[in-house]
């Protein structure tokens, strides 16, 4: 199976506090750790842990961030192919709190890979399956030479000038920065999955018949949330490339956003069997 990840990273660095700070207030962490990370980046490593390996096209800052990066993914199993800006890497600063929610601050511009990038974009017409988290209208357009185009509602600007029909969007019913209402994107999709964390989801066709599925039982205890979400876009992409149904790929979705979450970091606790 060869699947793809059109998308962004950032530089991040996470904090273990027993609880976010408040204004004026200081917080001592009790553990620190920087890594590469973002919607892109975990997705392409989940994706690359499901399949074997993985493409990951993306944009990155010409500076010392960037470079780490790109080694860091490499070192994770992702095959890097980037364009490099003349602009600092973006960074994030995540706070995981005692009860192991994440708290983020972003820190510059999400860049992603542009259409006219001199990149390997020839290839997605081989893949099975790509996951888009950032780039131009251009590089939608690119991705969709794709077996199956998974997206997130996060790249709504790009998806809606694009004009080409993806199989699914992945949306939130919580996060105002990952909404989607009907007329956004033309032609709609044809399934826009409605994440709401613990609680599962909804499936929505584009005729408009609503399916809700439940979330995957964990597989220990909870760790820290950060990119469970990601990975289970990751794993409904691998699903959809797979040739699964709807149904199944959710599943194999919501059993990554499980696994994720039981691990330190978005990468410790990561599915590794398709099933």
């Amino acid at each position: 199976m060869r699947v793809v990840v059109v998308g962004h990273v950032e530089w991040i660095e996470l904090a273990l506090v027993d609880r976010v700070p408040g204004a004026g207030e200081i917080v001592h962490a009790r553990d620190t750790w920087q890594e590469p990370a973002g919607g892109g980046a975990v997705a392409a490593v989940q994706l690359a842990r499901l399949a074997g390996e993985c493409l990951f096209i993306t944009a990155l800052g010409d500076d010392e961030l960037g470079l780490r990066a790109k080694e860091g993914l490499e070192h994770l199993g992702v095959r890097v192919e980037a364009a490099w800006r003349r602009e600092p890497q973006r960074r994030a600063f995540v706070h995981v709190d005692a009860r192991a929610e994440r708290t983020i601050t972003v820190i510059g511009e999400r860049m992603g890979p542009m259409g006219a990038d001199d990149l390997p974009w020839a290839e997605l017409g081989d893949a099975d399956g790509v996951y888009f988290t950032a780039g131009d209208a251009a590089a939608v357009r690119r991705a969709r030479a794709a077996g199956a185009l998974v997206a997130t509602a996060r790249a709504m600007a790009a998806l809606s000038e694009a004009g080409v029909e993806l199989d699914v969007l992945v949306a939130s019913s919580k996060d105002e920065g990952e909404r989607y209402r009907a007329g956004d994107i033309e032609p709609p999709p044809r399934f826009v999955a409605r994440t709401n964390a613990a609680a599962g989801g909804s499936l929505e066709t584009a005729d408009g018949e609503v399916v809700r599925w439940e979330a995957a039982p964990l597989p220990g205890p909870v760790v820290d949330t950060y990119g469970g979400g990601d990975c289970f876009a990751a794993g409904l992409t691998y699903a959809l490339a797979d040739g699964r149904a709807p149904a199944e790929a959710l599943a194999l979705g919501a059993r990554c956003g499980a696994a994720c979450v039981t691990g330190r970091g978005p990468y410790e606790g990561q599915l590794r069997d398709p099933g």
